[in-house]
């Protein structure tokens, strides 16, 4: 029996019997198990100790399950971020609106320089020096914006934007009146409320465009690193297929629907299976949402709730509660509102810093290293007939297939011949290497010994198919013949180099390379990525490739 993933790929796996529980199931979160990498030695059986000893025990398994030690520390992480993001919208807001008010300070003492019978301005630029007054009066209006606009949180969809807008424009509304009736109080005579109410008019503009910006890098960044969301929905019927259908109406969402789980109607009609199968198909399908479209079994509902909470998958309900209480604001698919009931938060900003470093990473030695893989190029097409470039599928992030780059090393036809000689496999699994493979070129050797078929992957780094540093990707044949519990390793991008090849690259156990991968992403950090990249240019320059 095999299964199909549906919308993810065209791949199929075989499935294994596992024990009871569902940790080799689980959807795995880069650097949910992190250590610190800097302030002192870890220990035997962390992750870091793999870098130097590559025998260690791995410290998390289906019997043996990884502590939550981390969820206060994570919970005082996550507070002080958004304490960080409301001081810099706040900053940037105060900062918006003083240079409005200098704009315009500025156009009314060039009116006033035109025509010396206006009324003057209170604060008003006397000469080009900002005055305090001017200062005072911006920080003021801007005091008194942010008092009135009480920001309201939830899920970035067209009725939140909606909302802000419009508290954003009775806030600005409601903090020009108060400060022209005081300047009119003062004396000020009805130019000077014009333009006051001129810089309210662009307060509103401003800070509406610089909140819309905000949120459209976010969704942005967002959308490159957690990519599309695979989806199950639990129930097939007239909600559901309503769900389904604004989802696929609605690519912008980032979510696609795997099919429905539903435990009366036949299969068949998308219905991809029982509420009993979710663990097997959330992990061959890589889903990372579970919606319950409507349930009425109270202890059924309970059931896939706990169960996608142990795979570390979002669940979200629509509409009833079952008792439990809603994680955040209601999200809408249309006009169906989802209530959260479970959420797993993804290492945004570390995620971010890790694709900075990728980018600049790959950019930087791809410039460096023009001259040299010009003169790879040519080496190889000197050497052997056909392309200097070999491109293969490989299998991406959630097992979306990918072309991959590399300097061919091998003779033209080698995909052919590989199938009469997978019977001199000397790796262990479905992982398929020989010694002295007879395909390899001369210089396609020596490019291997030192890993310098791998440079084009660059390119695949600066598209976002691949990292610098993550499990290696594999051909689609190979994947085909993982079990259920490999497909663990391809919950995240893939990478030219890994903590499985700087620990151990010789070793033919696929199972111990598969572990090493799962404990790369658990403890995934920057510090860690830097470090593997450190003793991937030693391994290098020393020549221990194959």
């Amino acid at each position: 029996m095999s299964w199909n993933w549906s919308n993810v790929s065209s791949l199929q796996v075989n499935p294994s019997q596992k024990s009871p529980g569902t940790e080799w199931a689980a959807r795995l979160i880069p650097g949910s198990g992190s250590v610190d990498w800097g302030k002192k030695k870890p220990s035997r059986g962390t992750g870091a100790s793999f870098l130097t000893h590559p025998t260690a025990t791995l410290p998390w398994s289906s019997e043996n399950p990884s502590p939550k030690l981390l969820t206060p520390i994570l919970a005082k992480a996550t507070e002080s971020e958004e304490v960080e993001r409301w001081l810099g919208s706040t900053v940037r807001d105060y900062a918006l609106v003083i240079l409005n008010w200098i704009l315009v300070a500025q156009i009314y003492l060039r009116l006033q320089m035109a025509f010396p019978r206006m009324p003057a301005f209170p604060g008003a630029l006397r000469t080009s020096v900002i005055s305090p007054a001017l200062i005072g009066i911006a920080l003021l209006h801007g005091v008194l914006i942010q008092l009135l606009n009480c920001r309201n949180r939830g899920h970035y969809d067209e009725a939140y934007r909606s909302k802000e807008r419009q508290t954003l424009g009775e806030s600005v509304l409601w903090g020009t009146l108060v400060l022209s009736a005081a300047l009119q109080l003062q004396g000020g005579s009805m130019l000077v409320a014009a333009t006051v109410w001129s810089a309210g008019l662009l307060h509103f503009v401003t800070l509406w465009g610089s909140r819309r910006a905000e949120w459209d890098g976010k969704q942005r960044s967002l959308r490159a690193i957690r990519g599309v969301r695979n989806v199950l929905i639990v129930g097939a019927g007239p909600l559901g297929h309503r769900i389904a259908s604004y989802l696929r109406k609605h690519p912008e969402m980032d979510r696609s629907v795997c099919g429905f789980l539903d435990d009366q109607k036949p299969l068949g009609n998308g219905v991809v299976g029982r509420t009993s199968n979710l663990v097997e198909l959330a992990r061959t399908a890589f889903v990372d949402e579970v919606i319950l479209a409507s349930p009425h079994d109270l202890d059924r509902t309970l059931r896939v709730i706990n169960t996608a909470r142990q795979l570390r998958l979002d669940v979200k309900m629509a509409p009833h509660l079952f008792g439990c209480e809603p994680a955040g604001e209601p999200e809408r698919i249309g006009t169906i509102p989802l209530i959260s009931l479970h959420e797993v938060k993804l290492p945004v900003r570390a995620l971010r810093q890790k694709r900075a470093l990728d980018i600049a990473g790959a950019g930087v030695a791809l410039l460096m290293l023009a001259p040299v893989l010009a003169v790879i190029a040519i080496l190889v097409k000197v050497d052997s007939p056909g392309p200097f470039l070999y491109k293969a599928p490989r299998a991406g992030r959630k097992g979306r297939p990918f072309q991959c780059y590399k300097f061919r090393t091998m003779v033209r036809d080698s995909d052919e011949l590989k199938e009469a000689l997978r019977k001199r496999n000397q790796r262990q699994g479905p992982f398929f290497k020989i010694t002295n493979d007879p395909r390899i070129t001369r210089v396609g050797r020596f490019l291997r010994r030192y890993s310098l078929d791998e440079l084009p992957q660059l390119w695949n780094v600066l598209k976002g198919e691949m990292s610098m540093v993550g499990p290696r990707p594999h051909p689609l044949d190979d994947v085909c013949t993982y079990a259920i519990e490999h497909l663990r390793r391809l919950d995240v991008l893939p990478g030219m180099t890994g903590l499985w090849q700087v620990t151990a690259r010789r070793n033919p156990s696929f199972q111990i390379g598969v572990k090493l991968d799962v404990e790369y992403i658990r403890s995934w950090s920057v510090k860690m990525d830097l470090l593997i990249l450190l003793k991937t240019a030693g391994a290098v320059l020393r020549g221990s490739g194959e």
